[in-house]
């Protein structure tokens, strides 16, 4: 009897022949399936036993990866808004900080620049009555050339028709031939960077004067309504005078 072979009921053992050629016709014998087919069976029932809950267990699990990938599509989305709002606030302030720097440096620069004019104005005066002379000379150029780097700019000359937003009028006075309002004398010249008045420029002004031109007026008119001489009586006249001769 082999190990595993049930025994017979009539208490006998039952012999098996396992060979594997046949010892009448010496052909190969094919193997048995009957022994295979019990071990296939537990096979095939394991797996249809295990089959069954995995595809059950499939679909919750799906369902709980699908709801994870949503949430952190969100949590993505909003994390991508706020870096994009974080980056604008970023850049809005780098723009604010350039301006305000433009705009404190530009304040820094005028403000030295509106301490130095009482230095400028000596140096121009002194450049009208060529006092300047050797290395004071130099020194004079210099200063003038740093003011000039800076965008400093003197205007102000004698003949300029008067502008009361860069002119501020010290003197008034009548004059002849004008033709309005004009800047006769520089008093001190004025100031400017670009479009800025630092300081307007303190003129003399003279006006046009009103009685010498309503008399020029009056005379021209006057001129123009005397009676153009008689032909008739200056004919007569020269007729008497050759008959004058004649006698």
């Amino acid at each position: 009897m082999t190990q595993g072979d049930p025994e017979d009921t009539s208490g006998r053992p039952t012999v098996r022949d396992k060979r594997r050629i046949d010892p009448q016709t010496y052909e190969l014998r094919e193997p048995e399936a009957t022994t295979a087919e019990p071990d296939a069976q537990p096979q095939q029932a394991e797996g249809a036993d295990t089959g069954t809950p995995a595809d059950a267990a499939a679909g919750p699990g799906e369902a709980a990866a699908s709801a994870e990938l949503e949430q952190v599509k969100g949590q993505l989305a909003d994390r991508t808004a706020d870096l994009q709002r974080v980056q604008a606030e970023y850049v809005n302030y780098k723009r604010r900080v350039d301006r305000d720097r433009d705009l404190s440096r530009r304040a820094g620069v005028e403000q030295v620049l509106t301490e130095l004019m009482p230095v400028l104005d000596g140096l121009q005066t002194a450049r009208e009555h060529e006092e300047l002379s050797g290395g004071f000379k130099a020194f004079a150029d210099e200063v003038t050339k740093i003011a000039t780097k800076y965008g400093l700019e003197s205007f102000g000359e004698a003949g300029d028709p008067f502008d009361p937003r860069i002119h501020e009028a010290l003197m008034h006075a009548q004059g002849e031939g004008l033709t309005g309002p004009t800047c006769v004398t520089i008093l001190q010249p004025g100031y400017r960077i670009g479009d800025r008045i630092l300081r307007p420029a303190r003129v003399a002004v003279a006006e046009p004067d009103e009685a010498a031109a309503g008399d020029q007026q009056a005379a021209a008119d006057g001129v123009s309504d005397q009676p153009a001489p008689d032909q008739g009586a200056a004919d007569q006249t020269g007729d008497q005078g050759a008959a004058g001769s004649q006698q």
